[in-house]
């Protein structure tokens, strides 16, 4: 049986996760955005997490760490490169680790990028993945602690994922993120499919996520840094695939 998820928003736009594996009954966050919506989304589920599976140390991904340990006694699981920022971690893990969530294998997979130890949490027996802030749907996080080659690594990584694998992101950036791609990926037809979905969902106050690997790879534009579309586009057909990337990466930072 595939985990349960119950996806909620935080903040302003974080998504906060709650999973449960329904064999053993094992519940557990994604992150811990905000405490107040974490709770009610217990409450109005009835799943009670011992587990907070920590992606990077941005305060917007552990600020409920603390209160929700102490009320919880759970326990905090998260990148061995950033154990020193995040607060009340308990157990460190690092890229090619596994561990179990009851009957789930959880994989860990090495995501650097928007922070130098960003990791995600790959399920492969549900197809799922927690990409928090390095993959987003049509998008990915910007580079704050490392270089754009470093982020390229990491998508890379995500992108040969299994294409119906479906992908939980941190934050509700979509419609933002569908209108950059169409400065880049003007005549992706697909694209402009989706843009025109994300607008209706969004104008109904609806999430866009989750999205799937196979999806991103025909419509993300950070992962089309071989498509001879975006390169002609962008002047670029003779770059690096690296270079394509940093480039795209460049212009969203300041679109």
């Amino acid at each position: 049986m595939a985990i349960e998820i119950e996806q909620f928003m935080c903040r302003q736009d974080n998504f906060g996760v709650l999973l449960r594996e329904p064999e053993s009954g094992a519940v557990a966050l994604v992150d811990a955005p905000e405490e107040a919506s974490i709770t009610a989304a217990m409450k109005r589920t009835g799943w009670t997490p011992k587990t907070i599976l920590t992606t990077h140390h941005h305060t917007d991904h552990v600020e409920a760490n603390l209160t929700l340990k102490q009320r919880f006694n759970l326990e905090i699981i998260g990148p061995e490169a950033e154990k020193a920022k995040i607060p009340g971690i308990d157990r460190t893990v690092k890229g090619g680790d596994t561990f179990k969530l009851g009957e789930e294998t959880v994989e860990v997979i090495f995501t650097p990028g928007h922070t130098a130890g960003h990791v995600s949490y790959y399920f492969p027996q549900s197809g799922v993945v927690f990409t928090a802030d390095t993959l987003f749907a049509l998008g990915c996080g910007r580079l704050f602690e490392a270089p754009a080659a470093v982020m390229f690594e990491s998508l890379k990584k995500l992108a040969a994922l299994p294409a119906d694998t479906k992908v939980y992101c941190g934050h509700e950036y979509t419609l933002s993120n569908a209108r950059f791609a169409l400065t880049v990926d003007p005549t992706n037809s697909a694209l402009k499919e989706r843009a025109a979905k994300i607008e209706k969902l969004r104008a109904a106050d609806k999430p866009t996520l989750p999205t799937t690997i196979g999806e991103e790879l025909s419509t993300n534009p950070f992962l089309r840094w071989h498509d001879p579309a975006i390169r002609r586009h962008l002047g670029m057909e003779k770059a690096s695939d690296t270079e394509v990337f940093a480039e795209i990466r460049k212009r969203k930072d300041v679109f």
